[in-house]
C-alpha cells in the first residue's frame, strides 16, 4: 500500500512532518474565514457582520459531525493501515465515505428545518440581524454535502500518512472563497448572502479536488461504484470511535451557543467584538488543533503496528511542540492586539471590548496547549470517550461562570473572556490525571489483535 508510516524512525520527526500541513491547511482556513468576516464588516455592515459570527455556534455544530465521524474512520483506517491489511484499509473507507455523504443529506434537511427557532429561542439571535442571520445559515447548510464529503477523504489521507494533501485542496478553497467574496459581497453588494454562496462554492472546489486526489493517487482508493460498500461492522467501528469526538465537538458547541446568547444579551457592539475575537481565537488553537489530529494518527498507526513504546515518546514530544508554538503566537497576538482590532474596522464600543478579549485569551489558551494534543492519543487508542468528558466539564464551568458572573462587579461583561481561565484550568486538570493514571493503555492488546485480523 502506498503512504507514509509512523511506526519507524524519530517519532518528533514523524511528528512535525505530519503536522505541518495540517498546521498550515488550518492557517489558511482561518485566513480566509478571517478575510471572509472582514470582507462582510467592511462591505456591507457590522449588523451582517454580526449575524454571520452569530451562526458561529451551529455550524460549529455541524462541522463537529464531519470531523469526529471522520476522525473516527481515521482512526479505524490507520489502525488497519499500520497493521497492513489493505482488505480492511478499503472496506472501512468506503463504508466511511458512504456514511460520511449520507450524514451530510440528514444535516442539510435538519438545518433548514430548526433553523428559526434556533436563532430565535436558543441563540436568542437579536430581531435587528435575525433575518440577515437565517439568510446566511440557510444557505451555508445546502452545501453540507460537500463539507462533509470533504472532510472524510481528508481523514482517509491522514490515516495512511499523507497530510501534505490536504493543504493543497485547502489553498484551492481558500483562494476561490477569497475570490468570490470579493465577487459577490464587495462587488454584486450581496452581503451575507453572497458570504454564503462564496463558501459553498468554495467548499465544492475542495471536496472535487480531495476526490480526484485520493482516487488516482492511491490505488488502493480507486473504488467502481460497485466497490462502495455498506459494511456493518466497519460503519460500528467508525460511530463508535467517532462518536464521542463528535459529542465532544458537539458539546464545545452547545457551550459556545449559551456563551453567544449571553454575548448577544450585550448588543450587537459586543456580538460584533465577540465575532472577531473567535476568529482570534482560533489562529492560537491552530498548534494544539494540528498536534491532537497528528497524534490520532500516530498513535492509531502504532498501535496497529504494536508499537506502544512510542506512543508515550512521541506524546511528550508533541506537547513541547504544541506549547512552544501556541506561546510564539499568543505573544504576537498580545503584542499586535490594537492593531488587529482596528484592522477589522469595528465600531468604537465594539473595540472596547474587543482589545481586553485578545489580550486576555493570548495569555489563557496556552493552558489549552498543554492538554488537548492528548485528545489525539486517547482517540487512537479507541478511548475517545475521555475528550468528550473533559470537554463537558471545561465548558459546563465556562457556561456556569458566565452566567453567574456576567452583571457582577467583579468581572462584569469581561466575563465573555475570562472565562476560559477557569474551563481550560478544569479540562487541564481531568486531562492530565487520566493520562498519568495510564488508563487509556488499557484494552490495547486486544484492538492489535482485532485490526490484523484479515476479515470483519
Amino acid at each position: 500500500m502506498q503512504g507514509k508510516s509512523m511506526t519507524e524512525g524519530t517519532p518528533w520527526k514523524h511528528i512535525v512532518r505530519f503536522a505541518f500541513p495540517v498546521l498550515l491547511g488550518s492557517l489558511l482556513q482561518q485566513l480566509y474565514n478571517t478575510v471572509d468576516t472582514i470582507i462582510v464588516g467592511k462591505y456591507s455592515s457590522e449588523a451582517a457582520l454580526s449575524a454571520v459570527g452569530t451562526t458561529g455556534s451551529l455550524t460549529f455544530l455541524f462541522l463537529a459531525i464531519a470531523m469526529g465521524f471522520s476522525a473516527g474512520n481515521c482512526v479505524v483506517v490507520a489502525q488497519h493501515y499500520g497493521a497492513k491489511n489493505e482488505k480492511q484499509v478499503r472496506i472501512t473507507a468506503s463504508s466511511g465515505i458512504l456514511f460520511l455523504l449520507l450524514l451530510g443529506v440528514i444535516s442539510t434537511i435538519i438545518g433548514l428545518a430548526v433553523s428559526r427557532p434556533a436563532f430565535r429561542y436558543l441563540v436568542a439571535v437579536p430581531d435587528e440581524i435575525l433575518d440577515l442571520t437565517l439568510i446566511y445559515f440557510r444557505i451555508y447548510v445546502l452545501g453540507l454535502i460537500f463539507q462533509y464529503g470533504y472532510n472524510i477523504f481528508a481523514a482517509i489521507l491522514r490515516a495512511v500518512g499523507d497530510s501534505a494533501a490536504t493543504l493543497y485542496f485547502l489553498l484551492i478553497s481558500s483562494i476561490a472563497n477569497v475570490i468570490l467574496d470579493f465577487v459577490f459581497v464587495a462587488g454584486f453588494k450581496w452581503g451575507v448572502t453572497g458570504a454564503a454562496i462564496a463558501t459553498d462554492i468554495s467548499q465544492l472546489g475542495s471536496f472535487i479536488a480531495a476526490y480526484f486526489y485520493m482516487t488516482k493517487k492511491y490505488p488502493v482508493f480507486k473504488f467502481k461504484l460497485s466497490d462502495y460498500v455498506w459494511n456493518g461492522e466497519a460503519i460500528k467501528k467508525t460511530v463508535k470511535i467517532g462518536t464521542p469526538i463528535s459529542l465532544q465537538l458537539v458539546i464545545v458547541s452547545f457551550g459556545l451557543t449559551f456563551i453567544q446568547r449571553a454575548v448577544n444579551e450585550f448588543g450587537q457592539a459586543m456580538t460584533a467584538s465577540f465575532t472577531v475575537a473567535q476568529r482570534v481565537e482560533m489562529y492560537i488553537n491552530l498548534p494544539c488543533s494540528a498536534m491532537q489530529t497528528t497524534l490520532a494518527t500516530y498513535t492509531g498507526q502504532n498501535v496497529g503496528a504494536g508499537r506502544i513504546d512510542r506512543v508515550k515518546k512521541g506524546t511528550h514530544q508533541a506537547l513541547f511542540i504544541s506549547l512552544i508554538f501556541t506561546f510564539i503566537i499568543s505573544a504576537l497576538i498580545w503584542i499586535f492586539s490594537q492593531n488587529i482590532v482596528d484592522f477589522f474596522a469595528l465600531s468604537e464600543q465594539a473595540a472596547k471590548y474587543c482589545n481586553p478579549h485578545l489580550k486576555t485569551i493570548a495569555f489563557i489558551n496556552i493552558i489549552l496547549a498543554m492538554y488537548m494534543p492528548l485528545f489525539g492519543v486517547y482517540q487512537g487508542t479507541g478511548h475517545s470517550g475521555i475528550p468528550t468528558i473533559v470537554a463537558s466539564c471545561a465548558l459546563g464551568v465556562r457556561v456556569t461562570i458566565v452566567y453567574l458572573l456576567r452583571y457582577s462587579s467583579l468581572f462584569g461583561t469581561s466575563i465573555i473572556w475570562w472565562n476560559g481561565l477557569f474551563g481550560f484550568g478544569t479540562g487541564f486538570i481531568v486531562t492530565w490525571i487520566y493520562y498519568l493514571s495510564n488508563k487509556w493503555q488499557n484494552g490495547i492488546n486486544e484492538k492489535l489483535l482485532l485490526v490484523r485480523k484479515k476479515d470483519f
